[in-house]
């Protein structure tokens, strides 16, 4: 019998015991609750993940979507913008040789003048082939002057005239959907009085 059985007895060493072992046992199971992570927030853990990754993959798809849309829309606007541009050339020298036309031969020249009609509805004819595939001409005669759509070839003296109103068009622009294919050239008007402060804002912006 040990000393420590002599001095309190067999039943109390024997509780001693249990209890230690006891408290070993809360101990390790602690540890394990600590270490063992909770089956159902790992599942919720890893559903927030998923769902935040579909999310993004969903954005991410939505807008490949809109950008192939976007191309797919350009392409079929803009793919004629090459052929068009020439054409223009083609309309220029229409209506050069009309300019070139004095009025006096028109009204006294029959043949002349069919002839001129001709050409006017051959002009007319593919300006208008050229607008159903989007090319839209501008005619910018007295509109206050933008560096988007029109370039300044000169300026025109003109003190009835507001500063940069289009007075005189060189020759004509024209647009491609919402880009400008050719602009306008111009001559603006200079030293007649400033434009309105509601038109001169509208022309900066």
């Amino acid at each position: 019998m040990t000393d420590e059985t002599k001095k309190h007895g067999p039943d109390e060493a024997v509780d001693g015991n249990l209890a230690a072992d006891a408290a070993a046992e809360d101990a390790i199971i602690e540890e394990e609750a600590v270490a063992t992570p909770d089956p159902l927030d790992v599942l919720r853990a890893e559903n927030a993940d998923l769902r935040d990754k579909y999310l993004r993959l969903a954005a991410e798809m939505d807008n490949l979507r809109r950008r192939t849309e976007r191309d797919v829309k350009d392409a079929k606007s803009y793919s004629v913008a090459g052929f068009a541009r020439d054409m223009l050339a083609v309309s220029d020298n229409l209506r050069r040789a009309l300019d070139a036309i004095p009025a006096d031969a028109l009204e006294n020249d029959a043949s002349l003048k069919a002839l001129a009609e001709g050409v006017e509805m051959t002009e007319r004819s593919m300006l208008g082939a050229l607008e159903r595939h989007g090319v839209r001409k501008l005619d910018p005669m007295g509109e206050k002057f933008d560096p988007n759509f029109h370039q300044a070839m000169f300026e025109v003296p003109n003190p009835d005239v507001a500063n940069n109103t289009v007075v005189q068009v060189v020759q004509a622009g024209f647009t491609i959907g919402e880009r400008v294919l050719r602009p306008a050239m111009v001559g603006v008007a200079k030293g007649g009085p400033k434009a309105p402060s509601g038109e001169a804002n509208a022309a900066d912006a």
